[in-house]
């Protein structure tokens, strides 16, 4: 089953997350660019905040290819207590190097790479990332305004780099100025999760607030499987999801 991830930034959005039963709740600034990273407290507030309702995760902002910023930053986000840690590698500039730095953090937490169908972003390495331990990949865009994902990669495409990450016992997901007429054409590709945050909001602007209206209707686009039959309800994630 597809997963609805929806990126917040403060205690009224995540509140209205958790009343829509979002499944995941990511925190990040989205006035900082595609990753922006919110402030360390504020992290640790939201998930005060959440209190174990849903699975956290939190960006470490839009970070150079220096290993030992992105070593620092995994390690400063990952005691807040989220599950998940979220890393953008915006190009294939140092990745080994990169990689070898963030391996050792593997073990202590939830790593996921996202990568970026608008740039030269390594999609095409993933066997690299499951050997440095990562728990996930996913497909981003970094030039919000410039087309969403489906503009930058056909389903042919997320297809078949779904079915690589998940053979390599990776979690996918896919996001990248997502709109609701994206997800039908999204759901057969089994992703374990999309990711919004621009269509959840005013204007579908993504600095923006979100809108409950908005919320919702994603929200139940997301959870209407394939066959057309609703999904009533959040359900919780395997243990390790």
């Amino acid at each position: 089953m597809t997963r609805m991830l929806a990126s917040v930034v403060d205690q009224r959005e995540l509140a209205l997350a958790v009343e829509a039963r979002v499944d995941i709740i990511d925190l990040k600034n989205p006035q900082d660019g595609a990753l922006g990273a919110l402030p360390i407290e504020t992290i640790c507030n939201l998930v005060t905040q959440c209190a174990g309702r849903r699975p956290v995760s939190a960006t470490v902002g839009d970070l150079p290819a220096d290993p030992s910023r992105m070593a620092q930053a995994i390690e400063r986000t990952g005691a807040t207590g989220v599950e998940y840690v979220k890393i953008g590698f915006f190009c294939r500039d140092r990745l080994t190097e990169c990689l070898q730095a963030i391996q050792k953090l593997a073990s202590k937490h939830c790593l996921i790479a996202v990568l970026f169908a608008d740039l030269d972003s390594p999609t095409d390495r993933l066997i690299e990332f499951a050997s440095a331990g990562f728990h996930g990949v996913m497909v981003d865009t970094a030039i919000k305004g410039a087309g969403g994902l489906l503009h930058h990669m056909d389903q042919q495409q997320l297809r078949e780099f779904i079915e690589e990450a998940k053979s390599l016992g990776l979690l996918t997901g896919l996001a990248g100025s997502l709109r609701a007429e994206d997800i039908p054409q999204l759901l057969p590709l089994m992703p374990d999760y999309l990711g919004f945050r621009g269509a959840l909001c005013d204007l579908t602007e993504r600095t923006a607030r979100i809108l409950p209206h908005h919320l919702q209707e994603i929200r139940n686009a997301v959870a209407m499987p394939v066959s057309g039959k609703q999904e009533n309800g959040y359900q919780a994630l395997p243990h390790g999801y």
